[in-house]
C-alpha cells in the first residue's frame, strides 16, 4: 500500500534525522520555539471560503509539477493572495520537499504554516514545532486509534492544531472520537490515486458543526472551490492549481467563490 509506503519512508528518514539531533534536543527546541500561531482562529467559519494554500514540488501522482526554487517567495505571493495559512510538504522522496521548505516560509508569513508529511511518531511531532510549525497533519488511515490519540494529544500538548484528515465515514468517526477540531477529508485515495470530489458532501454532515471542516484534493478551478463550498466546507486546502499557475489570480478566483 502506498500509504503504508510513504509513512514508512518518512518514519526512517525521522530516524536518520535523530541520529543527528537527538530527541531530547529537538524536544529542548520545541519546548524553547515561539509559541505557535492560533490556527483555529485563523481557519473559523466565515462567510467566505479560507484557503490553505500548499507549497508542493511534486506528488506520487502527478510526479514533478513545480521547480519552487523560492518557497518563500511563493508563500508571500500566497499570503498576499488572501491565503489563512501555508501547507508546506516535508515528505523527501516522492513529494521533493524539507524542512528547509518549512523553516524558509515560516521565516517569512504571519499567517499559520502546516508540516504536511506522514506523521507517525513522537519525534516527527516535535520536530514539527521545533521548525515553527503551527499545525500537524496527522493521516487517520495510516495510525492505529492509539497512536493517532496519542500524537493528537501532544500536537495540542506543545500548543499546536493537528489537521486530522480522513477518507471515510469510519474515519471521520475515528477522528471526531479524539475530539479534532480540524477535519479534513481528502478526495484522494492515497493507496489508488483516485479522485472522489463528491466524497466531501457526502461525510461533511458527519462532522460537528463545531468543528472546522477542510476540504483537499481535487481543485483545479474555482469552481471545484465552490463545489466543496456549496457542500459545506469551510477551508480548502490547495496545491496544484496553485504551483502550477499564477498564484495570485488563482487565489484571487478561488476566493471569490
Amino acid at each position: 500500500m502506498l500509504l503504508s509506503e510513504l509513512t514508512a519512508g518518512s518514519v526512517e528518514d525521522a530516524r536518520d534525522r535523530e541520529k543527528v539531533l537527538s530527541l531530547a534536543a529537538v524536544m529542548e527546541r520545541a519546548h524553547s520555539a515561539p509559541p505557535a500561531l492560533d490556527a483555529l482562529a485563523a481557519l473559523a467559519p466565515a462567510d467566505h471560503v479560507k484557503i490553505i494554500a500548499e507549497v508542493k514540488r511534486a506528488s506520487p501522482s502527478r510526479g514533478e509539477m513545480a521547480e519552487i526554487s523560492d518557497p518563500a517567495a511563493l508563500a508571500l505571493s500566497y499570503a498576499a493572495g488572501g491565503a489563512s495559512a501555508i501547507s508546506v510538504l516535508t515528505e523527501e522522496r516522492r513529494f521533493k520537499g524539507s524542512l528547509d521548505d518549512l523553516d524558509a516560509v515560516r521565516s517569512v508569513v504571519d499567517i499559520p504554516v502546516l508540516r504536511k508529511d506522514f506523521i507517525a511518531t513522537e519525534y516527527q511531532v516535535y520536530e514539527a514545532r521545533a521548525h515553527r510549525a503551527d499545525i500537524v497533519l496527522l493521516i487517520v488511515a495510516a495510525l492505529q486509534q492509539g497512536e493517532l490519540e496519542r500524537l493528537h494529544e501532544l500536537i495540542l500538548s506543545l500548543g499546536m492544531t493537528a489537521l486530522v484528515e480522513t477518507h471515510s465515514a469510519n474515519e471521520v468517526a475515528r477522528a471526531v472520537d479524539i475530539g479534532a477540531a480540524l477535519i479534513g477529508v481528502n478526495a484522494r485515495d492515497l493507496d489508488t490515486f483516485e479522485l472522489d470530489r463528491d466524497l466531501f458532501g457526502r461525510l461533511a454532515d458527519q462532522i460537528p458543526g463545531s468543528t472546522i471542516s477542510v476540504a483537499e484534493s481535487a481543485v483545479r478551478t474555482a469552481a471545484d472551490v465552490a463545489h466543496y463550498r456549496a457542500a459545506g466546507a469551510d477551508v480548502v486546502l490547495v496545491g496544484e492549481a496553485l504551483v502550477t499557475a499564477d498564484p495570485l489570480v488563482t487565489m484571487a478566483g478561488f476566493l471569490a467563490s
